[in-house]
Parts: C-alpha cells; sequence; structure tokens
C-alpha cells in the first residue's frame, strides 16, 4: 500500500501520523471508509474541568478531504456529520441517526436540544451488507475522556460488522475508536491523524486493548 512509515502497528492496522489528503494519496483502496471529520466549529468543550484544545483545522468543513475519502472505498463509506453541513456533502443513500443518550447544550433559549449525530452513508457497487441494520441507532455516548469528540467503539463495531469487508480507512482516526473496533472484529484498517498527541493516545489505546484480547484467547 504504503511506503510511508507507520507512526504505529499491529497485525491488523498502521497508523499514520499526518495530513490526511498527503497519506490517502499514498495509499490504496480499501473497503469501507468509516470517519468523524471535524464539523467546522472550532469545537471546545465548556464541560470539563480540564479543557482540551480546539480540534486542529476545526475552523472549517474539510470538502475536498470528505471526497478523496469516499474515493478510497471500494465498497461504501460513512462520513459522521452534523444537520447543519449536510448540505455541503454527497447526497447519500441512506442518513443514518446516532441517537445519544443526552443532548448538546446550544443556544438554550432559540435552539431545541439535540440528541443526534447524523452518518452519511455512500455505497459502491461492490458494496454488500452481512447484516442490514435499521438507520437508527442507540448507542450511549463516551464521556470524552481521550478526545474532545470521542465515539463509541460500540457505534462502530456495529457498522463494521454489518458490512461485508475485509479492510477499513479512517482519515480522521482521532483517538483511534475505528481501530479498536477493527481489532475486535479482526478486520484489517489503517488510521491516519494529524495531531501526534492522539497518535499516541489511540496507539496505547490499542495496545491496551490488544491485551486485553489476548486474555480471552487462553
Amino acid at each position: 500500500m504504503t511506503t510511508l512509515k507507520p507512526y504505529y502497528e499491529t497485525e491488523f492496522g498502521k497508523i499514520y501520523h499526518g495530513d490526511c489528503m498527503e497519506i490517502m494519496a499514498d495509499i490504496g483502496v480499501v473497503d469501507l471508509v468509516i470517519t468523524d471529520p471535524p464539523y467546522g466549529m472550532n469545537y471546545q468543550s465548556n464541560r470539563r474541568k480540564v479543557k482540551y484544545d480546539k480540534i486542529r483545522n476545526d475552523e472549517f468543513i474539510p470538502i475536498d478531504a470528505i471526497h478523496s475519502a469516499i474515493n478510497k472505498a471500494k465498497r461504501a463509506s460513512y462520513i459522521f456529520c452534523r444537520w447543519d453541513f449536510l448540505c455541503q456533502l454527497p447526497i447519500p443513500k441512506s442518513l443514518l441517526v446516532w441517537v445519544k443518550n443526552n443532548h448538546t447544550a446550544g443556544d438554550l433559549k432559540h435552539e431545541h436540544g439535540r440528541k443526534w449525530e447524523g452518518i452519511c452513508f455512500y455505497p459502491k457497487e461492490e458494496h454488500e451488507f452481512k447484516k442490514r441494520i435499521p438507520d437508527v441507532i442507540h448507542c450511549k455516548r463516551t464521556q470524552n475522556n481521550l478526545h474532545p469528540t470521542e465515539k463509541p467503539v460500540g457505534l462502530f463495531h456495529e457498522i463494521v460488522q454489518a458490512n461485508v469487508c475485509d479492510s477499513v480507512l479512517d482519515p480522521f482516526m482521532g483517538s483511534g475508536t475505528t481501530s479498536i473496533a477493527c481489532e475486535r472484529l479482526g478486520k484489517r484498517w489503517v488510521g491516519i491523524e494529524i495531531e501526534e498527541i492522539y497518535c499516541e493516545v489511540a496507539a496505547n489505546r490499542i495496545e491496551k486493548e490488544n491485551k486485553q484480547l489476548s486474555l480471552f484467547k487462553f
């Protein structure tokens, strides 16, 4: 696939540190793309006592990178999104709704509390369901202990196992949730992350996960 040196790798996958547009140009196609790109919000949570830095490049929606990621998928892509930039994305075949166990704060006077995030589904000709799931998925959110917009592993696990696939790409890897889901399911994966601190977080998380998985092999 790529001659780039991985930041970290396992039997199933590799983490690359850098700009996803540059790295995607040097890797081959995969079966699935599953990713949670920046939402263009310049997001920083006010709920945590110890605040994360703002997400890098979150001042804009990386439309070009999203298109490039979709083109890397041989079977299908799942792109997380907010309702307010749906119009900037290609029209999806399906819009999945992830329903969380609590709602966002937002404008308390003039905005309803939103309990969901969207996931745009773009199938290709070679797409095939292993298990056709509904377009509404209920899954508890995380406490964002590892990343400001961390997603639950169970959500990604359900998406991956719903599709016939051997390999998965996440060009906005964050804390490595996609990688964890793939490790559990024995799928090959590639994760790309521009922030080195989250490459390290993801590598440590995967290392810990695999130590736990190895305990169940005996």
